[in-house]
């Protein structure tokens, strides 16, 4: 309250502003105790080291593909100030996710959550390891939405963005929500211009795919494309208004065995109508490795239609 006399604040109103801010404070420096034990430094780059997520007890880690420059000379920062030696285990550009194996036993795995109960506006701690300690940086959800897309074509299952720029050093490490657990891996490598976390349900899946195979089997044509907009008429005709203008083809690929030239505009592969890469990459998941698809595509004016067997992207 504010007394009749001067406007002044009263000394109630000032007890309880202050305890509010502090019970935040508390809060936000409670979570970064909680997820501190099981961030690490991964030394795999030239410059500054970047972060890593204990993934289990047993000495695997977690951390950003894009952070992992030189795959022969990798070394974990742990959270006890030991440093050892990591190999790579596996690595996917596609989500931007590598898994580290390394000698280190009795490490504190993260806990990790379901990212569908994210909001845009709810408070988040980023954690990362750059240097001996944790370090925290506090930001807001600017943007959640579904399952999505990204530009290499794997599908990543929430779209969590943060409102801030990572600090040096902390991609690769934890997004962490109120409760103090993981809600995904943050990077700035996946999407230009934005800084998202890899959400935990993307991360299980790859890293349990890499720990199996090393790698994330993906279909492949080997073509170059780019996005084209029909002639009016075709557009009419075809009920389509673009395409994907084949602008290069793989010597010895599938497109090159199956007769795709350059010039030839790919209008429909399977049951899938192409207008832009994403529809393409769509299409080429790792079940259709083998299996042979109808190519719709227009050559010279006129729509062709050839069999193309899909490979696995070496």
């Amino acid at each position: 309250m504010r007394d009749g006399a001067g406007g002044r604040i009263m000394p109630e109103e000032v007890t309880a502003g202050v305890s509010s801010i502090v019970d935040l404070s508390r809060a936000l420096a409670g979570i970064a105790e909680a997820v501190a034990p099981s961030v690490v430094r991964v030394e795999a780059r030239g410059r500054l080291p970047a972060s890593g997520i204990v993934w289990s007890a047993e000495g695997l880690v977690v951390t950003a593909d894009h952070v992992i420059e030189d795959d022969e000379h990798i070394r974990v920062g742990l959270p006890d100030g030991a440093v050892v030696a990591a190999t790579l285990a596996g690595r996917d550009p596609t989500t931007d996710l590598a898994v580290l194996r390394t000698d280190a036993r009795g490490l504190r795995p993260a806990v990790w959550t379901d990212p569908h109960r994210a909001r845009v506006g709810h408070l988040v701690v980023s954690l990362g390891r750059p240097g001996r300690t944790a370090r925290a940086a506090l930001g807001m959800l600017s943007t959640v939405a579904e399952a999505w897309r990204g530009p290499g074509g794997a599908v990543i299952d929430r779209y969590l963005q943060i409102d801030r720029r990572l600090p040096p050093g902390f991609s690769g490490g934890p997004l962490a929500e109120g409760g103090g657990q993981v809600l995904g891996l943050n990077t700035a490598g996946l999407l230009r211009g934005a800084v998202l976390a890899v959400p935990a349900p993307t991360v299980g899946r790859v890293v349990e795919t890499l720990l199996a195979h090393g790698r994330i089997p993906r279909g492949y044509l080997g073509i170059g494309a780019q996005p084209v907009r029909l002639p009016a008429g075709l557009r009419q005709a075809l009920g389509q208004e673009s395409g994907l203008l084949t602008v290069s083809v793989e010597p010895g690929s599938p497109a090159e065995r199956a007769g795709l030239q350059l010039g030839d505009v790919l209008l429909r592969l399977g049951e899938t109508t192409v207008r832009h890469p994403g529809d393409l990459m769509a299409v080429l998941g790792a079940d259709r490795i083998g299996a042979t698809l109808v190519a719709r595509l227009l050559r010279g004016g006129t729509v062709q239609e050839v069999a193309v067997t899909v490979g696995e992207r070496p």
